[in-house]
């Protein structure tokens, strides 16, 4: 029998029809190899927070189900960020597509290419709300609830742009 560990995925976009892109990243992502999408968040549009004149974020939480290992499922994201022509030139700058590895079962990871629990997570609103409309019991690997982390921080910028739901 097959031991799935329960993931959860941060998707953002600010470019080349950001909707497009996490509509098509839903879709990638429902297809993962021994994985199995079993909900996404609603939707929100959010400030960008990296460098220049950027435009507005869509972003959104997927819940799955897995037996990949985190840096085989780190791979397999990857392989759909290119294929969405995901550039990695600026940190933080604008981009095509983003899928975070957020949480891996009640794992801590830190790789030199990964870290799980995500190291910034904390501190998005545009993670901790779409993660808490999911999960709102959620404690986090490091005995924290996002309900408390949510609580502390600003999501003034948020706007539900969507209530999206995978099929199971």
């Amino acid at each position: 029998m097959n031991n799935f560990t329960t993931v959860f995925i941060g998707l953002g976009s600010n470019l080349s029809d950001p909707a497009e892109q996490i509509n098509s990243a839903l879709n990638e992502l429902a297809q993962l190899p021994s994985s199995r999408a079993l909900q996404c968040a609603p939707w929100y549009s959010s400030k960008a927070i990296g460098p220049g004149d950027q435009p507005d974020y869509i972003n959104t939480v997927v819940k799955l189900e897995t037996i990949l290992a985190a840096e085989k499922l780190l791979d397999q994201l990857q392989s759909i960020e290119k294929k969405h022509g995901r550039q990695r030139n600026i940190r933080w700058g604008a981009r095509t597509l983003d899928l975070d590895i957020l949480l891996f079962g009640e794992e801590v990871i830190s790789t030199n290419r990964l870290e799980i629990p995500h190291p910034e997570m904390n501190w998005r609103g545009f993670v901790l709300k779409p993660l808490f409309d999911l999960a709102p019991t959620l404690t986090l690997p490091k005995g924290h609830s996002v309900k408390e982390y949510l609580a502390a921080c600003d999501t003034s910028d948020l706007r539900l742009l969507k209530d999206v739901f995978i099929a199971q």
